[in-house]
């Protein structure tokens, strides 16, 4: 599928957002004064910038506040509401932290709604059976993971933050191999969507159109197999072992929290890149793309 850059913003700032207000509200870190205010400041300001990244990729933008009417049946009408009261509910538990209060009850619902919030945007995309690769318990695991890694890391937590690196390397390397061949595996061909896979094998003998069009531009797109590999061996490399490995061997601070960061962004980036580059939707059938 097209990867969007305002989706990948969206997926990748918005989690890293509320992955570190969940180690907030937890009290894994507790800051006081205007420590908590540059905290929850910069919490909020990553979820919040991901979140009005995504009205970017909407067609009528104006419209986002529709999607607050399908909580029963859309997690993306789940994640907007998830969203809302994590930051609402939030503002106590950051209230508190100035009067150097400790964040309690309101900080425990706070974390479990930043957590539904993830969840809901993963679900989001792992909900979908036409696109195979994404239909998969993996695909939340990736975004949880990635959450809490990014949470972790900008918390300064030091070593903590190195073993989740590793971990989220190793979910990384497992959501790769398990959903590689997803799509193969699934066994749509042109055949079985035309209902023609009874007369023998059919094929794409012309365009149904001579231009492009939105479903060929959002739903088709193509990667090179050699592009993708590189992309796969730096998102794993930046995203999760090279910081690993300054939070492992250097003391807990900014001197290694800040180098750390910006690796894991530059992983994050090119992982969500690939995310959507690689997802085959059963639309390309249609359009000879398989």
């Amino acid at each position: 599928m097209h990867p969007a850059p305002s989706v990948i913003l969206f997926s990748v700032l918005s989690g890293l957002g509320f992955g570190f207000l969940f180690m907030l509200d937890l009290g894994v870190i507790r800051p006081h004064g205007l420590g908590a205010l540059l905290a929850f400041g910069t919490g909020y300001g990553f979820a919040i910038v991901g979140l009005l990244a995504s009205t970017f990729h909407l067609g009528n933008p104006q419209r986002a506040l529709l999607a607050f009417t399908q909580w029963r049946t859309s997690w993306l009408s789940r994640e907007g509401w998830a969203s809302v009261a994590a930051l609402l509910l939030n503002l106590p538990v950051a209230l508190g932290a100035l009067g150097g209060g400790t964040p309690g009850l309101f900080g425990l619902l706070a974390a479990a709604l930043c957590a539904a919030t993830v969840l809901s945007t993963a679900m989001i995309y792992a909900q979908l059976k036409t696109v195979p690769r994404w239909n998969h318990w993996t695909t939340p695991l990736v975004f949880l993971t990635f959450s809490a890694t990014g949470g972790m890391i900008l918390a300064g937590l030091g070593w903590p933050a190195g073993l989740m690196c590793l971990v989220l390397g190793a979910v990384m390397l497992i959501s790769q191999s398990l959903t590689q061949s997803r799509f193969a595996a699934h066994g749509s061909t042109l055949g079985r969507a035309t209902g023609l896979d009874a007369t023998g094998s059919p094929r794409i003998f012309a365009p149904a159109h001579t231009a492009s069009n939105f479903v060929m531009r959002e739903m088709v797109h193509s990667v090179g197999r050699k592009h993708a590999q590189k992309l796969r061996v730096i998102a794993v490399t930046c995203a999760a072992f090279l910081p690993a490995i300054l939070l492992l061997a250097l003391p807990a601070g900014l001197l290694s929290a800040l180098p750390a960061l910006i690796l894991h962004l530059i992983g994050a980036f090119a992982q969500r890149w690939l995310f959507f580059a690689e997802a085959e939707h059963v639309v390309s059938h249609y359009y000879g793309r398989t």
